[in-house]
Formats: structure tokens, C-alpha cells, sequence
């Protein structure tokens, strides 16, 4: 029985049984998304079947055990481990390592499961390539089972029949379902594979890890509605520069999305680096102008990173304001500030600030730090050894107090810096912080 297909605006819902560029009833142009129909008998079908419900508190809370990855970055930004059932979608730049990542996480997992081996589904690469990365890892993948498919029909009836332990798809855009006629990677396409997939995944019981492309702009390419079909998005990210990795989730129902997981790339695969502030430090001079140390948090992790900064006569008619890793509208509120607070003029100068380690930031507990080394490159003397900086700056130039503080002085005195400046906390018990409440006072103590 061959399957009817129709196409529906993403934008107003009009449907035709053809495609077209424009729609018809509201003149969008390619908004014509293929999906499947069905009856409305076989709706009203379904819809007549008894469903049995229950109390709320009547509900089993039990805990379900979670599966180790063999990962501690991994379990840690997906929460203590992969939750049986769950649906998880890894996305990230080409050459990031995410096939390595999960190649290395399926041999850990088959290391544990001996009874019930792995499954990994490649549709990118043959066996052939992927017996060779394992070689290249040096990782055991003797309790591994591998498939060469692009079928998702047939996908599902090899995860019911071996009964995995877990399973690897790489990637959603090369599968495609009997269903629908359109090429691998369409919207449809996507959106049914992935369907089927979490709906063999959640009767199984299998934990299944989905790898999925990005777009040019670093959003997981398909429709919107696929990130909201699995259980936890991972992104990851890096500079193709750097060696280091750093895994986010941008959605998790299990646990936390603040946190953060930071890898290492080499010849061999990925290692953690389960130390990353002493890392990210170790190539620091304490001698040059225009650095500081800033304690950020991501989830629950104190980093220590170093912000560098260079502040140079520009040779154009408009400044260039150039900012890698921290946001640019914001280097723009602190350049502001510190010509209206903290008498600092930049206004004829080129700026230009980096966080070492091709590593992005988001707290605003970065702004004092960035706003200490501008100024120590425009007067080119070095900040004092053994200092940070912790403290979001107000537009009058006061420092705002910045959640967890303990743990971001903690982590300072654990790696023998002896003062941080930040905004005065009564509930502070460290003593290496120096409490202020104006950039002013900072920099007057810092440069005179």
C-alpha cells in the first residue's frame, strides 16, 4: 500500500498534494514542508482506544539506575549519566570529534555491558572506516556490533532483535524511512526517522544517541521541532585552532543545562581534562601587559581562565572593536564605562580581547576582568601576580555581586592566587577576597 504524501506551509498550515516554491494562501516562499496523511478514520480509530489513567501520587518515583559512560565530563553534563530510554541529540561543527566521542563511549559501555553489546549505525562511513578510527583510538570494541544502514525501518528491527544496551546513530541526516519519497536530510525526513527512533528507544528501553549536523550559522540543522522530540541536546564546540573541546547541553529533561564538559583532542582521541582551570593557566605570563584572571562558573564548575586584552592607537577613521569568546556589545558597555567612570580614553584606540583557550564565555562575572586588563594595556603595565577578578559592572560603574562566590574563591586559593576583587559579600568566608564596590577604587589600588 503505497503511502500518501502531502505538503503543508510551515507558516500558515495550507496543504497541497505537490510542491510549490510560494505558498498559495499566504505567499511564503519555501515554507512547503512534506508530511505523511493519514485517514481521518485511522485517527478517529486511535483516538476510541481505551486509555488507562491513574493518581499522581499513585505514580512509582522510584530512581532509575543510569549508565555510566566511562566519561566523567560526559556524565556531567548530562546529568550522573545516560537515563535508560533516553533520547540524546550531539550536534557540533564538522571535525569537532563527535563520531569520536561516541565510538569512544560506545567501547566504554561495551566494557561494562558484556552481555548486552553496543550497537553503532553508520550511514557517513563504512565498516571498514570505522574499524579503522577504533584502530587509530586504540580503544577495545570487541563487544561493539556495527551497521552500515541508512533504512530507519530496518534500524528499528535491528535494535529489537539484537536488544543493545545502546546505540549510536551516525547520522540523522543520512536515514530515511519507506514512508516518504523526498532525499536523505529534508525536514520530513528528519522529523519521521527521528519519530520512530524515540519511539523505539522509550518502548525498549535503550539509551540512543543521535548525531546530527549543524547549519553555517551553529544550529542543528532540521526542523525546530526535532530538538524538542529527544530527551538532551549536547553541543559541541571548540576552535579548530585549539585542541580543546568543550561539550554543552542546551536542553536536558534529566538534568542541569549549565553544565559543561571540557576534552582535549589528540592523535589518540579525546581525554578529559578534568582539571581545566590549572590547564587553561599553564601558558599564562605574569610579566606582560593587558592579561587578567577571571573566575567564571559553568553549572556547578568554577574556571579560572585568563582574559587578554591589546589597546592600540587605531590607523582607521572608526576604532575596531574585535572580541573572541566574549560577547562584542558588551566589550562595548565596558569601553563606555571606562571613559565615563573610571576616566580611561579608548575612544581614538583599536580594542581588541581574547579568552585564551578558544574557550566562550557567558557569565557577566568576566566583566571586572576584562574591563582590568583594557586598562593595563593602555597604560602597558602588568597586573600584580596572584590577583582575580570576579564582578558584573553596573553602567555607574558600580561591581554587582555575582552568584557563587565561595566556590569561585575556593577555587582561586586552590591554585595560589592570594586576592580576588570583587563586590562586598558578608557571606563570603574566604580570605583572599578584597571586597569594593566601584571599578574607580579597582583600578586605583591596581595602577595608582
Amino acid at each position: 500500500m503505497k503511502i500518501r504524501t502531502l505538503y503543508r506551509c510551515s507558516a500558515c498550515g495550507y496543504s497541497t498534494p505537490k510542491w510549490v516554491g510560494k505558498c498559495p494562501g499566504c505567499g511564503a516562499w519555501e515554507s512547503m514542508v512534506e508530511e505523511v496523511e493519514q485517514s481521518q478514520s485511522k485517527i478517529a480509530s486511535k483516538g476510541a482506544l481505551a486509555v488507562q489513567t491513574q493518581r499522581l501520587d499513585a505514580v512509582s518515583h522510584e530512581g532509575t539506575v543510569r549508565i555510566t559512560t566511562g566519561m566523567s565530563e560526559l556524565d556531567r553534563v548530562v546529568g550522573g549519566g545516560v537515563v535508560p530510554g533516553s533520547v540524546v541529540l550531539v550536534g557540533g561543527d564538522p571535525g569537532m570529534g563527535k563520531s569520536t566521542l561516541m565510538l569512544q563511549v560506545a567501547s566504554n559501555i561495551s566494557l561494562q555491558a558484556l552481555q548486552a553489546p553496543c550497537l553503532y549505525v553508520t550511514g557517513e562511513e563504512s565498516l571498514f572506516q570505522l574499524r579503522q578510527r577504533a584502530e587509530r583510538l586504540g580503544v577495545p570494541v570487541h563487544n561493539v556490533l556495527v551497521a552500515a544502514e541508512t533504512n530507519v525501518e530496518r534500524i528499528a528491527a535491528i535494535i529489537n532483535r539484537d536488544k543493545p544496551s545502546f546505540v549510536i546513530v551516525d547520522s540523522v541526516q543520512t536515514i530515511t524511512t519507506e514512508m516518504l519519497e523526498s532525499s536523505a536530510g529534508s525536514v520530513a525526513q528528519v522529523r519521521e526517522c527521528t519519530a520512530l527512533l524515540t519511539k523505539v528507544a522509550k518502548s525498549s528501553g535503550v539509551p540512543l544517541f543521535i548525531i546530527g549536523h549543524v547549519t553555517k550559522d551553529g544550529m542543528i540543522a532540521g526542523p525546530k521541532v526535532l530538538e524538542h522530540m529527544v530527551d538532551a541536546v549536547l553541543q559541541f564546540e571548540g576552535d579548530g585552532m585549539y585542541s580543546y573541546r568543550v561539550l554543552r547541553a542546551l536542553k536536558n529533561r534529566y538534568g542541569s543545562t549549565n553544565e559543561l564538559g571540557v576534552f582535549d583532542m589528540r592523535s589518540d582521541g579525546l581525554h578529559e581534562v578534568l582539571n581545566p582551570s590549572e590547564v587553561l593557566l599553564s601558558q599564562r605570563s605574569t610579566h606582560d601587559s593587558g592579561t587578567a584572571v577571571v573566575a567564571v562558573m559553568e553549572g556547578t564548575r568554577p574556571l579560572l581562565l585568563e582574559v587578554q586584552a591589546l589597546v592600540s592607537p587605531t590607523g582607521y577613521s572608526q576604532p575596531q572593536r574585535v572580541s573572541t569568546g566574549y560577547d562584542a556589545r558588551r566589550l562595548q558597555m565596558i569601553l563606555a564605562i571606562l571613559e565615563k567612570r573610571g576616566g580611561i580614553l579608548v575612544r581614538q584606540s583599536d580594542v581588541f580581547v581574547n579568552v585564551a583557550g578558544g574557550i566562550a564565555v557567558q557569565d557577566p562575572a568576566i566583566d571586572l576582568g576584562v574591563a582590568a586588563a583594557v586598562v593595563s594595556s593602555v597604560l602597558d603595565r602588568a597586573i600584580p601576580q596572584g590577583i582575580a577578578f570576579v564582578g558584573e559592572l553596573g553602567l555607574t560603574g558600580e561591581i554587582r555581586r555575582v552568584p557563587y562566590l565561595d566556590q569561585r574563591l575556593s577555587e582561586a586559593a586552590r591554585l595560589g592566587l592570594d586576592k580576588v576583587y570583587s563586590a562586598p559579600d558578608p557571606s563570603a568566608s574566604s580570605a583572599v577576597l578584597r571586597g569594593l564596590d566601584r571599578l574607580s577604587t579597582v583600578l586605583s589600588e591596581l595602577f595608582g
